[in-house]
């Protein structure tokens, strides 16, 4: 099945890195299959709201920001109107692939819209069913498979969509209950990897074609986090001879020279799990 394109899903956990726990199973038998790695976003600007960071980060993850945002990081004029006809879409960019959001962000279905995702209502999906609860989970797995074509353990010639990203945590949370929304929305994230993980085991139909990312994110994080939230040991040598093997991103350099607002690998925004299930 290698000759044959896969179809990428993305689950976007916003803000609910903070939240991992070693009962979380299912997450951590998806790191052990996967590739791992850790994105350091650029600093926030001041007094910068909470539905401004959404937006903004998405940005940075899709690529986009220089065509939405100021050289001061702030929301471009062209972001906020509706004219949006000189920003390419997803389609545009990627060869006419075509992809969803997924989200209950107000803010950020806007701007998904502006980027190209067709983009939908995360609790629209759920109709009568509780959630987040482990049969909610399972439904939601099949829904999400079922948009990019795979169904009831076959794959189907054509697909509605080739990516579906599916955001869950900060702003707009799973959770309507105040103050247990990104608590709850982790213990929900984890039961939708397994649930996902379960119909595409290794060596199935679905697997074979199934590319699966997770992206587990902070949220808002400031110096006062650290070091509860570093990635990287304070005891590091800067004169140690694996010091050259330290990882830099490639949005850290724009043109020859390097940029000076991006966040410090301590305070890392995001970690990166990408799996093919094969």
């Amino acid at each position: 099945m290698a000759d044959k394109p896969s179809r990428g899903l993305i689950l976007y956990g916003d803000g609910l890195a903070r939240f991992i726990e070693p009962s979380h199973a299912h997450l951590h038998s998806l790191a052990s299959k996967a590739n791992c790695g850790f994105l350091s976003l650029p600093n926030a600007p001041p007094s910068e709201s909470e539905d401004d960071r959404i937006v903004r980060e998405f940005a940075v993850l899709m690529d986009a920001c220089e065509a939405y945002f100021n050289k001061n990081g702030q929301l471009s004029t062209e972001a906020k109107s509706q004219k949006s006809s000189l920003i390419p879409t997803m389609s545009e960019r990627f060869m006419g692939m075509r992809a969803a959001l997924l989200t209950n962000s107000s803010s950020l279905k806007s701007f998904g819209g502006k980027l190209g995702f067709d983009v939908l209502h995360l609790n629209g999906l759920f109709e009568n069913i509780n959630f987040p609860s482990a049969q909610s989970a399972d439904y939601l797995a099949s829904e999400l498979l079922a948009l990019l074509g795979f169904q009831e353990g076959r794959i189907l010639n054509a697909s509605q969509f080739d990516l579906v990203i599916v955001h869950i945590g900060s702003g707009e949370n799973l959770n309507a209950e105040k103050g247990k929304g990104t608590v709850g929305d982790m213990e929900f994230m984890n039961a939708l990897i397994g649930a996902i993980m379960l119909i595409a085991q290794p060596g199935t139909e679905i697997a074979s074609r199934l590319y699966l990312s997770l992206i587990m994110g902070y949220g808002n994080v400031s110096r006062a986090d650290d070091p509860g939230l570093s990635i990287v040991s304070h005891n590091y040598e800067n004169d140690s001879p694996l010091s050259a093997l330290f990882p830099q991103q490639s949005y850290t350099m724009r043109g020859e020279s390097p940029r000076n607002d991006v966040r410090d690998l301590e305070i890392s925004s995001y970690q990166l799990i990408g799996c093919c299930m094969r």
